[in-house]
Protein backbone atom coordinates (compact mmCIF):
# COMPACT_ATOMS: atom_id res chain seq x y z
CA UNK A 1 0.00 0.00 0.00
CA UNK A 2 1.41 3.31 -0.76
CA UNK A 3 1.78 6.27 1.90
CA UNK A 4 -0.98 8.31 -0.28
CA UNK A 5 -3.24 5.61 0.32
CA UNK A 6 -2.57 4.33 3.48
CA UNK A 7 -3.22 7.77 4.81
CA UNK A 8 -6.19 8.02 2.75
CA UNK A 9 -7.69 5.05 4.28
CA UNK A 10 -6.57 6.12 7.56
CA UNK A 11 -8.18 9.69 6.92
CA UNK A 12 -11.42 8.11 5.64
CA UNK A 13 -11.53 5.94 8.97
CA UNK A 14 -11.53 9.18 10.95
CA UNK A 15 -14.02 10.49 9.73
CA UNK A 16 -16.76 7.45 10.04
CA UNK A 17 -17.56 8.53 13.16
CA UNK A 18 -18.59 12.46 12.57
CA UNK A 19 -20.21 10.68 9.39
CA UNK A 20 -23.51 10.87 10.69
CA UNK A 21 -25.32 11.45 7.41
CA UNK A 22 -23.25 7.96 6.36
CA UNK A 23 -22.84 9.72 3.11
CA UNK A 24 -19.96 7.78 0.75
CA UNK A 25 -16.62 9.20 1.57
CA UNK A 26 -14.79 10.14 -1.60
CA UNK A 27 -11.58 12.41 -2.46
CA UNK A 28 -14.44 14.58 -3.33
CA UNK A 29 -16.25 14.63 -0.21
CA UNK A 30 -16.61 18.37 1.21
CA UNK A 31 -16.46 18.63 5.17
CA UNK A 32 -18.49 21.47 5.44
CA UNK A 33 -21.21 20.47 2.27
CA UNK A 34 -21.21 17.54 2.46
CA UNK A 35 -21.00 16.19 5.41
CA UNK A 36 -22.45 19.27 6.76
CA UNK A 37 -20.01 19.92 10.02
CA UNK A 38 -20.21 22.76 12.02
CA UNK A 39 -17.15 24.07 13.16
CA UNK A 40 -16.89 22.39 16.61
CA UNK A 41 -16.63 19.05 14.35
CA UNK A 42 -14.45 20.14 12.12
CA UNK A 43 -12.34 21.38 15.89
CA UNK A 44 -13.01 17.75 17.16
CA UNK A 45 -11.87 15.89 13.61
CA UNK A 46 -8.76 18.22 13.17
CA UNK A 47 -7.55 16.81 16.81
CA UNK A 48 -7.82 13.61 15.96
CA UNK A 49 -6.36 13.80 12.78
CA UNK A 50 -3.22 15.66 14.62
CA UNK A 51 -2.95 12.78 17.42
CA UNK A 52 -3.42 10.08 14.45
CA UNK A 53 -0.58 10.87 12.51
CA UNK A 54 1.81 13.42 14.76
CA UNK A 55 1.14 16.12 13.11
CA UNK A 56 0.00 19.74 13.64
CA UNK A 57 -2.57 21.65 11.22
CA UNK A 58 -2.28 25.52 11.82
CA UNK A 59 -5.63 27.34 11.28
CA UNK A 60 -4.64 28.96 7.73
CA UNK A 61 -4.06 25.39 6.78
CA UNK A 62 -7.37 24.28 7.79
CA UNK A 63 -8.83 27.45 6.27
CA UNK A 64 -7.40 25.70 2.62
CA UNK A 65 -8.65 22.21 3.18
CA UNK A 66 -12.38 21.68 1.81
CA UNK A 67 -12.16 18.21 0.12
CA UNK A 68 -10.76 14.63 1.92
CA UNK A 69 -8.36 14.44 -1.19
CA UNK A 70 -7.05 18.06 -0.14
CA UNK A 71 -6.77 16.92 3.71
CA UNK A 72 -4.51 13.63 2.83
CA UNK A 73 -1.90 15.44 0.70
CA UNK A 74 -1.73 18.23 3.38
CA UNK A 75 -1.36 15.05 5.84
CA UNK A 76 0.92 13.68 3.33
CA UNK A 77 3.43 17.28 3.51
CA UNK A 78 3.39 17.49 7.01
CA UNK A 79 4.52 14.32 7.86
CA UNK A 80 6.87 14.35 5.56
CA UNK A 81 7.68 18.16 6.72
Amino acid sequence: MTDRAETDARVKSLIEPFNKKGIEVTDATRFAQDLEWDSLTVLDFVANVEDEFDILITMNQQAEIETVAQLVDAVGKLKAA
